[in-house]
């Protein structure tokens, strides 16, 4: 290590004090959004650079230069931390100094359009500045702060994500397990996105009948999938011998023996991943339907 360098660092550990100083001075004057690690940072950094740059022949003593360095250092930390422009700053204080201004002459609160005239702007101008002059920042992760206790999560759980799919498992193996009209219905509405029509002039059938397939798909699935998943929710058959309600049954215990299969297995035979198709399909499984 030359001289030069010694030098320099000598002068840094000599003069780290103050950056300690200045960047208190500074905390005094700031919102508690400011740490003191981002300035301390700052300062630091400054001081190592005026090291560098300090020609001691200037005859301007070294703390005094180092001074003006740190200081200047962390005006530029604040500015790049900042929300608020200086147009925004200006306008703040201004709003602040007319008001004060006008309620102690007036002795009252002042009104918006007195504040306008004092500033020389009209009433939204003032409205602009007021709210500039009200806002604050605040951290989330400020000590004793319990904003990131209040504020929701928009993503899911692990347990929701987990249900999720789940229910998706079961909903491949009712869609596999649909009687064969029935499943050309579902698939090609919800995970093809065809119409009606197209699927009335394949099936050879009226629009009409489409719908009325599709309501019966729909209300197969759901049962099929609750029979297992939340048994409550699937409607008492009016005549639980009946040939339409074995077939029901049957139709309940080939979804669960599909859906214990692995989960390459439960896809339907025609399935295009279309993520509108699948969210229609699930909005549909989700609305109550009426006990027969």
């Amino acid at each position: 290590m030359s001289s030069a360098q010694v030098a320099e660092e000598q002068l840094i550990r000599d003069h780290l004090p103050l950056v300690g100083y200045h960047v208190s001075e500074v905390l005094h004057r700031v919102p508690p959004s400011v740490t003191r690690d981002e300035l301390v940072s700052a300062g630091s950094l400054a001081l190592v650079l005026a090291a560098r740059s300090y020609d001691a022949q200037s005859g301007v003593p070294f703390a005094r230069y180092a001074a003006l360095r740190i200081k200047g250092a962390l005006l530029d930390e604040l500015r790049s931390i900042d929300w608020a422009s200086r147009g925004a700053r200006r306008r703040a204080r201004e709003y602040a100094s007319a008001s004060d201004q006008l309620r102690a002459s007036l002795g009252r609160q002042p009104e918006r359009e007195e504040i306008a005239a004092a500033m020389g702007t009209d009433t939204a101008g003032v409205e602009e500045a007021r709210l500039d002059a009200e806002r604050r920042v605040l951290r989330l992760d400020a000590p004793g702060s319990v904003l990131a206790d209040v504020l929701p999560d928009p993503s899911a759980s692990p347990e929701e994500l987990a249900l999720g799919s789940e229910r998706v498992h079961w909903l491949r193996a009712a869609v596999g397990t649909l009687p064969d009209r029935l499943r050309v219905v579902v698939v090609g509405l919800y995970l093809q996105d065809r119409t009606i029509a197209d699927l009335a002039a394949e099936l050879g059938v009226t629009e009409s009948r489409i719908s009325q397939l599709r309501t019966e798909a729909l209300g197969l699935l759901r049962d099929g999938m609750n029979a297992s998943l939340d048994p409550d929710l699937v409607p008492a058959a009016q005549r639980p011998q009946g040939v339409a309600e074995r077939r029901r049954r049957a139709y309940f215990a080939a979804v669960a023996a599909r859906a214990a299969m692995p989960a390459a297995s439960t896809a339907p035979v025609v399935d295009v991943p279309q993520q509108r198709g699948r969210e229609a399909a699930a909005d549909q499984l989700r609305r109550p339907r009426a006990t027969a």
